[in-house]
């Protein structure tokens, strides 16, 4: 069984401005762009330099654990997809990423709040896509 999120528009906001927030202060003080793919390539290489990127992703997770169980009114859904189909999912996200020079963060939450033609074009891209893989998924395979 799938369980639904209820969406609430409070949490949704704040996530929203916390996303923004970060993403600004990163780059007023940094001069980077908080795209998670180029961020967790990034902390890969475990040099001092770049010890701001494994820093920023500890926040996510820490962040997400704190509201998960600490703030959460409601448990997070789950999904039916099996693991290594979800596995194989990531990966091609991962290549898919590669490919784009960004991902979803840096190109739809940045990229987009800087006005860059190439975000859009990137955004467009994996909107189509998202909305294409969604209709085959629920409708055409069985």
């Amino acid at each position: 069984m799938i369980m639904m999120a209820e969406f609430n528009w409070i949490t949704a906001l704040l996530g929203g401005l916390l996303i923004g927030a970060s993403s600004t202060i990163l780059l007023a003080f940094n001069g980077r762009i908080a795209g998670i793919s180029g961020i967790v390539n990034g902390a890969i290489e475990f040099t001092q330099k770049e010890a701001w990127r494994s820093l920023f992703l500890l926040g996510m997770l820490l962040g997400g654990a704190i509201y998960e169980y600490g703030l959460a009114t409601h448990p997070t859904p789950t999904s039916p997809f099996a693991p290594w189909a979800m596995g194989i999912g990531g990966l091609l996200v991962g290549f898919g990423t590669r490919m784009g020079s960004g991902c979803t963060s840096g190109h739809g939450v940045c990229g987009l709040g800087r006005l860059s033609g190439r975000s859009l074009v990137a955004v467009l891209t994996f909107l189509t896509t998202a909305f294409i893989t969604v209709f085959i998924l629920r409708h055409l395979v069985h």
